[in-house]
């Protein structure tokens, strides 16, 4: 059973499943996130959804090169985890399928490709607590242990 994170679903609501993709870029005890600014502020793991006929790899450096500017070395799966929302950019109730990966961050290629994005770089411990979801904090938080006991 996959661990969800956030509000359970609504009994009366239909939920489209949406597969996504996401980083945790851990460098010199910063993670490197994404500040997405509408519909509101909301700084969050660089990553998104998987478009179909898309791998999860790709759609990761793709997603991550987008939203950050960054190219990342090879990515290693750390988890997954569910969530119940409405995406209202999408006009849509998601599931969302969030599989976190770990990856290094190589080189800015530029500003982020996606509109409405910043490349955020913040401390380990100020991104667990910021981190807009409690999937992408419970997952920022674990390699931060594991990090700081290396």
């Amino acid at each position: 059973m996959i661990r969800r994170f956030g509000a359970p679903p609504c009994k009366d609501q239909t939920y489209t499943r949406r597969p996504g993709a996401y980083a945790l870029l851990p460098l010199e005890g910063r993670f490197l996130l994404t500040l997405q600014h509408d519909p509101h502020p909301d700084l969050q793991l660089p990553g998104g959804g998987i478009d179909p006929g898309e791998s999860p790899i790709p759609a990761l450096h793709r997603e991550v090169f987008e939203e950050t500017g960054w190219s990342i070395g090879p990515p290693r799966r750390a988890g997954v985890f569910r969530r119940f929302v409405y995406m209202p950019e999408y006009d849509l109730w998601a599931e969302k399928l969030c599989q976190i990966y770990v990856a290094r961050p190589i080189r800015r290629l530029g500003p982020p490709a996606e509109a409405g994005h910043d490349a955020v770089w913040m401390e380990m411990d100020e991104a667990i607590i910021r981190l807009n979801n409690p999937g992408d904090r419970h997952f920022a938080a674990l390699l931060a242990r594991e990090l700081q006991s290396a």
